[in-house]
């Protein structure tokens, strides 16, 4: 070799004697490859004579498993990234197999089957390498049962090898192969796919039959073909393990994935300032008990802040407890705020009362929360994606307290902020505080008197939206709670607008929109995307089910995994708590609009089934938290909607399911999902009602658009499946079927002939609205989500 090497202009170079550890990579891999053949090898008892098999085993699955290393590929598919996939399952080593006996001497009556154990993967033949202790050989073969939970070995050995009837030199390999025992094979890594498979499927074969042995004895197998049959053969099976210790095969059936990486997130196409928002609400977790903010310095300077100005604004006194009166408790509530740039601006802490506690006519009269629709929000977002405005966000610093209170309200001390010797006492109220049920409504009122002497106009439509139109632009404000987003075109009436504001409130400029709601905003240089993604993974985490196993859809077609019978949930309130959740999480996921629907019809009484089906929802959701929707300039502003319905779709009373989707300018903008209150008599009733409701949020986005200065001048096309259903809208006709939906016929086609709609038809296979109204394959899905603009910023694993 060295003169070799020399003659070939090679300098052969060594490692130290006795210094293995110079070698590397290589004793690294030697050492990997030890430790899963003695694995293998004491697990299931093999015999060490055995031991080039069980190398040869362990090395084939290092090669064909996924590994970290490789971001989750194979050894295999890295290095032969063309080549299919093997076609060999994975079976569990040293377990009893039959393999089909396919020798020429075998007679008609003989057996057909030959019992061996099962030592691994033939590397030239697309066949498993089984041996027979009956016949001394290897058996190479693809036609094979195996018994994965039955041991062939316990604490004895087998018989030793040796040669034997010449007459299986046909379909019998040798034992000491060079081929297949060659080292440098071995260690050569073969990085590839992972087999997409463990099938539980054994080829059918004839079951084993009497047979005669070598030494002229006659063993008489189980007759009947089944595998269960098979299973009580006369070799014992070994002890049982330990539930830990079964290998894979036998255990996979209670496995949870435990291991499987949550979500990771790509911000390669994101900008500095919102990868540093997203790195900024994933560093901060909301503590749940006031204890566990206490701990943390950042929380506890929060709620001294929170303290200090209910104090500097004599929020409340201390008093006595009247005979009589009822004292409500409050909460503490917690929530991260950013800077412009996606930085840390503040943790914030609220003291909030609970509200659900107080007595109409006791210590409360009117209600009213300013709460803007979801969708004039998402108008606001879809006008200024297509017109390219900025959108802005303030905050108002404890916008509640300028609120009065007319009404007697008892209020129970701050959680872990007891004042010392004044424990027995109570908080009387002498001012508005978050969490009381008149609250928003004396916040809203000196809001809205402010604003309007600013110059906006209050919209019919949406009492939240506020707009002004001049010949300098458009100014728009949107107002949730205490949350204010401001967009338009006039950029000093927007400067003008927030000294104002600030001049009557204590406001806080958080620049561009990043974080409203729970809601992530995006922008792009062309686009805007919105999504839920910190909440979708703060429910994960909730559930204790952030390592959980994603689905494809988050409800089977049909509904009788709803309405299968079962015992009743044991937790009802956890129950609801979930599904509110959900609903929230629809804000910016029409994908589960319909199964959260579903499931939000058994909040009184729910059963197993109803919350397997919610935990389904979960795990859906886990296929991608940040999915969300983009909202781009699609070089129009049209209006186009899609109704459908399912009719009868409710296994329980036989009602329908309203479902529609609806586009300004190419962005989805609003949908809905909902049952039906009356039973229809047949699907072109059904389809209509969906049609009338889908009219009426027509008209509605008509209108508030027209009222903020962006009039639509053309009809709105509604796309519908059902030709009944248009017929009916269009022409007057179908008496008999239309009398008993009377109201809905004259609405729709009162619209119709004034010509701010127009009915088309459209195949049900591009019906978008499909989702809102039925279970549908993840195939179906993924088609349908396209279709409605939603997408992920976000690379999930």
């Amino acid at each position: 070799m060295s003169n070799f090497l020399s003659d070939k202009g090679i300098i052969h170079q060594t490692s130290c004697p006795d210094t293995p550890q110079q070698n590397g990579v290589a004793e690294r891999k030697n050492r990997h490859l030890l430790e899963v053949t003695r694995a293998i090898l004491h697990h299931r008892q093999v015999p060490k004579h055995f031991w080039g098999d069980v190398v040869l085993t362990a090395a084939h699955l290092i090669n064909h498993l996924p590994t970290h290393i490789l971001q989750g590929e194979t050894p295999y598919h890295i290095l032969y990234p063309d080549h299919p996939e093997p076609p060999l399952s994975l079976k569990v080593f040293g377990c009893v197999c039959y393999v089909r006996d396919a020798r020429p001497s075998v007679s008609k009556l003989d057996p057909r089957s030959l019992k061996c154990i099962f030592l691994g993967y033939s590397r030239t033949t697309k066949g498993y390498r089984c041996y027979s202790p009956a016949l001394h050989k290897y058996i190479l073969s693809s036609d094979v049962v195996f018994l994965e939970s039955d041991s062939y070995c316990t604490t004895g050995s087998l018989l030793p090898i040796s040669p034997s009837d010449p007459s299986l030199d046909d379909m019998l390999v040798p034992r000491h192969d060079p081929a297949l025992i060659s080292l440098t094979d071995i260690l050569c890594p073969l990085w590839g796919q992972v087999y997409s498979r463990r099938s539980s499927d054994r080829t059918e074969m004839s079951p084993p039959q009497p047979t005669s042995t070598t030494d002229g004895t006659t063993t008489v197998p189980p007759i009947a073909p089944t595998s269960e049959q098979l299973r009580r053969t006369e070799v014992p099976a070994a002890p049982s393990p330990d539930r830990t210790e079964l290998p894979i095969a036998l255990r996979k059936g209670s496995r949870t994935c435990q291991n499987k990486p949550l979500y990771v997130s790509s911000y390669q196409g994101l900008s500095a300032s919102h990868t540093a928002l997203h790195l900024t609400l994933d560093q901060h977790t909301l503590p749940s008990t006031v204890g566990e903010a206490k701990t943390h310095p950042g929380w506890m300077a929060a709620m001294h802040e929170e303290l200090t100005a209910l104090q500097r604004n004599n929020t409340w006194e201390l008093v006595s407890l009247p005979p009589g009166k009822r004292a409500i408790g409050c909460k503490w509530i917690y929530s991260v705020k950013v800077n412009t740039d996606g930085s840390l601006a503040r943790l914030k802490a609220r003291l909030v009362a609970k509200g659900y506690a107080q007595t109409y006519g006791v210590d409360y009269e009117e209600t009213f929360a300013p709460v803007a629709k979801m969708s004039s929000i998402r108008i606001v977002i879809s006008l200024a994606a297509t017109h390219r405005w900025p959108l802005y966000q303030l905050d108002i610093k404890n916008a509640f307290l300028h609120g009065s209170l007319e009404e007697e309200v008892y209020m129970e001390q701050p959680p872990g902020f007891v004042a010392e010797g004044e424990r027995n006492k109570v908080c009387r109220l002498l001012a508005s505080l978050y969490g009381l049920k008149q609250s928003p409504r004396q916040w809203f009122a000196r809001f809205q008197s402010v604003v309007i002497k600013f110059g906006l106009n209050k919209s019919i439509k949406d009492s939240s939206l506020f707009y002004r139109n001049s010949s300098v632009g458009t100014v728009l404000l949107i107002v949730y709670v205490d949350d204010i987003v401001i967009t338009g075109s006039d950029s000093k009436g927007i400067t003008d607008l927030k000294a104002f504001l600030h001049s009557h409130f204590q406001t806080k400029d958080l620049g561009h929109l990043r974080y409203f709601l729970g809601i992530e905003v995006v922008d792009h240089d062309d686009s805007i995307f919105v999504s839920q993604r910190k909440y979708a993974l703060d429910l994960l985490s909730d559930l204790g089910m952030s390592n959980c196993c994603p689905m494809d859809s988050p409800l089977e077609p049909g509904e009788k995994g709803l309405h299968a019978e079962s015992k009743s949930f044991e937790s009802p309130e956890k129950y609801r708590r979930i599904v509110g959740k959900l609903n929230y999480l629809t804000m910016t996921r029409p994908d589960i609009a319909c199964v959260v629907s579903k499931v939000s019809q058994f909040m009184v009484t729910p059963t197993i089934s109803q919350w397997d089906s919610v935990l389904r929802i979960v795990r859906y959701i886990k296929k991608d938290p940040g999915l969300g929707i983009s909202y781009k300039n699609r070089g129009h502003s049209n209006i186009e909607a899609y109704c459908d319905s399912d009719w009868a779709g409710c296994l329980a009373t036989r009602k329908s399911t309203t479902g529609f989707t609806i586009f300004m300018g190419g962005n989805l903008v609003s949908w809905k999902s909902k049952k039906q209150t009356t039973v229809a008599r047949s699907s072109a009733e059904a389809e209509y009602r969906a049609m009338s409701h889908t009219v009426a949020e027509i008209m509605w986005i008509r209108q508030t658009l027209c009222e903020i200065g962006y009039p639509v001048q053309d009809p709105t096309p509604l796309w519908c499946d059902n030709q009944a259903a248009i017929q009916i809208a269009t022409n007057p006709v179908f008496h008999e079927r239309t009398k008993h939906i009377e109201v809905d016929y004259h609405f729709v086609r009162e619209k119709y002939e004034e010509g701010l709609i127009s009915l088309s038809h459209v195949k049900t296979g591009d019906q978008v609205a499909d989702i809102l109204t039925k279970g549908v394959t993840g195939v179906r899905m993924n088609f349908i989500c396209n279709k409605l603009g939603l997408g992920s910023s976000h690379d999930p694993t």
